[in-house]
């Protein structure tokens, strides 16, 4: 028996020297020697600014337009976000994709702040894109966890706090600051790494101030902390203009264009060309354009009404919309209207499945409009009208970039040109129905700005719900309440009721 023992324990003990020697070299020869293990900060870059947009897009999609009135989504039932009726889930994806991407952000921030790879660049634009997708998050709920947020994997917080909002954009504002000054430096990035400006460095610091310029100027009117942006208003447009360069044409909008190749193509592609085009435009949006005769409805070079830069079908040759928020039981008096043909390439129509401008992150229009703005409110000097003009050309021309009316004959005919005379109320009007417009698929910038300003004015439907109130942020999501209960609880005791018609900080005088 003790032979037996011995041997047994000489077998195993030679099988384990056998096994040792057999994984000797193991993880060396199963190691490429060409690729790296490690990550660099440009790898971090297109991934994020790719999810991020295509996120941005497929909400502005489903729920900005339809909030907004651009879109109605025909039907019966309730979930309805045309009569300001959506369900608690809408609330999970916004939040679950750009928290993902605020990781990616943060971890190309600290690989370009190692010193083999260190990179002002890359540190600035990450900065800038946390800021803008943390910008969204808050304007969409509220108060959000930041400072202690995208620390579960480092630090182990795995029940972020919720920061007030006033605390997140004073954090927001220090990172912009941050930005610009690393921006400056001018240091060089991977072109083929960048979707939006192909490595130029000095756009994406003109974008990071002109971003900087949309925060400040939606906080400028509260009693803490309004004045200090007016001021950092004042310094950005007329004290300081060569510290902070801010966009200056169509050339600097920050685009991801959607080409149609390798991953870049667009998001809306997922959608069935049927499921697409079932979507009728409200009438809100369409009889403007119609009833200006908008260069965006009527391209020369195409000849033919219904075939247009954005992509929409007329019925029997006139563009028809639906009244938004229409009384339930009416579904069947709007399904012939107009809406956004679906991609066919044997169509001979464009289509925004496949518009490059989809992927719009910002542009030079939005800018010039907060300029009028600011001019209109006294913080600036300078002509109203001037950049009033500036702003809808330039709007107009990034859709159709050969347009040859001159745009006061436009705004003549269509009776939009700009009136000295008129009162603040009027001029706010005029220019924020413009804005709307200049606004059409970025992320959820027009119901940002309905909610801080009430303008552009939208007609109210007999079957809107929620008492007619355009809702004021998004629920919390639902997984939220489980997985940080003191977080949450913490929020709506500062905040309010964790309900869409609580209004968030800056919505408050």
């Amino acid at each position: 028996m003790k032979n037996t023992i011995k041997k047994i324990t000489f077998a195993f003990l030679a099988l384990s020297i056998g096994l040792q020697a057999c994984d000797k070299g193991f993880i060396d020869l199963n190691t490429d020697p060409v690729k790296t293990t490690e990550a660099y900060a440009s790898q971090f870059m297109a991934n994020g600014l790719l999810n991020a947009v295509s996120t941005n897009m497929n909400r502005n999609r489903s729920f900005t337009n339809e909030l907004m009135q651009v879109t109605v989504s025909i039907g019966e039932g309730d979930g309805k976000v045309f009569r300001y009726d959506f369900r608690p889930s809408w609330s999970s994806y916004l939040w679950d994709q750009h928290y993902k991407q605020l990781m990616n952000f943060k971890d190309m921030y600290l690989k370009a702040s190692e010193e083999v790879s260190f990179n002002r660049s890359y540190q600035g634009i990450a900065l800038l894109c946390q800021s803008w997708l943390f910008s969204i998050l808050t304007d969409t709920y509220g108060d959000v966890p930041y400072s202690q947020a995208l620390l579960g994997r480092d630090s182990l917080i795995l029940e972020p706090r919720f920061d007030e909002q006033r605390t997140i954009y004073n954090g927001m504002f220090q990172k912009f600051e941050e930005a610009n000054a690393l921006l400056k430096a001018g240091e060089a990035i991977d072109p083929t790494a960048d979707p939006v400006f192909a490595g130029d460095v000095s756009k994406w610091r003109k974008l990071s101030n002109s971003m900087y310029l949309r925060l400040l100027l939606r906080i400028a009117h509260k009693e803490d902390g309004g004045a200090d942006a007016i001021k950092k208003i004042k310094e950005i447009l007329e004290d300081n203009t060569s510290e902070y360069p801010i966009m200056s044409s169509n050339s600097d909008v920050a685009v991801l264009r959607w080409t149609g190749k390798g991953a870049y193509v667009s998001p809306f592609m997922e959608t069935r060309a049927q499921d697409f085009r079932a979507t009728s435009l409200a009438s809100f949006f369409i009889d403007h354009l119609r009833d200006w005769n908008d260069p965006r409805l009527n391209i020369p070079e195409y000849g033919t009404a219904g075939i247009n830069r954005l992509g929409i079908a007329t019925v029997s040759g006139n563009y028809v919309g639906v009244e938004s928020g229409y009384a339930a039981g009416n579904a069947e008096d709007y399904t012939k209207m107009s809406y956004f043909y679906s991609y066919d390439q044997n169509a001979g129509v464009n289509s925004l499945q496949t518009e490059p401008l989809t992927g719009m992150i910002m542009n030079y229009a939005e800018v010039e409009f907060i300029k009028v703005e600011a001019i209109i409110k006294g913080w600036v000097s300078g002509s109203a009208e001037t950049y009033y003009k500036s702003a809808v050309e330039n709007n107009i021309k990034l859709w159709v970039p050969n347009l040859t009316q001159p745009v006061q004959d436009y705004l003549a005919n269509a009776d939009i040109q700009w009136d000295e005379n008129k009162t603040l109320a009027q001029k706010m009007q005029l220019l924020h129905l413009q804005k709307y417009y200049a606004l059409f698929m970025v992320d959820m910038q027009q119901w940002f700005e309905y909610r801080r300003t009430g303008y552009p004015i939208l007609p109210k439907g007999a079957g809107l719900k929620n008492n007619g109130e355009m809702p004021s942020r998004m629920v919390y999501p639902v997984i939220v309440q489980s997985s940080n209960p003191t977080g949450y609880k913490e929020a709506i005791a500062n905040q309010g009721a964790d309900l869409i018609n609580t209004k968030v900080w800056w919505q408050k005088p």
